[in-house]
């Protein structure tokens, strides 16, 4: 098992690290050429910038029984397919219960951007959502 962290963009890379450090869990961080991330205790791999290309690098890498953290649907779903477990920053766990409404809600946020509404933007990161994601991670490990 490894933790695969799709890192452009993503607040929780050190909290990550904290928790499989405790597990003594694998991390690949997996970024682009704009958001090189080093971290000790990790691999990191970089990629060229280009649409979607750390997150097909990810689906090329991630296994069945892989952790997979990122914030993207699409690449959330992809992983599911692979039989990972995927949580986002917030601690919330994709399944195949919730993806297809995530989904949709995404499809339906692209069409409104491109009528020329745009969604409210995200509020400032809080320390609940710091919580619920160890806590999510955390029971991951202790529920395998």
């Amino acid at each position: 098992m490894t933790i695969l962290i799709d890192a452009d963009g993503c607040p929780v890379v050190n909290l990550t690290l904290q928790v499989a450090k405790r597990f003594s869990v694998p991390v690949t961080i997996l970024c682009d050429t704009s958001h090189q991330i080093e971290r000790e205790g990790a691999q990191t791999l970089v990629f060229d910038k280009g649409a979607d290309s750390v997150d097909f690098a990810l689906v090329n890498r991630v296994k069945p029984g892989d952790i997979v953290v990122t914030q993207d649907y699409g690449l959330a779903s992809m992983c599911l397919a692979k039989c990972a477990r995927v949580l986002n920053q917030n601690g919330l766990e994709y399944t195949a219960d919730n993806i297809d409404a995530l989904m949709l809600r995404r499809y339906e946020n692209k069409k409104l951007l491109r009528a020329g509404k745009h969604p409210k933007g995200s509020a400032k990161r809080t320390k609940e959502q710091d919580e619920a994601f160890i806590t999510t991670l955390t029971n991951i490990f202790v529920t395998i």
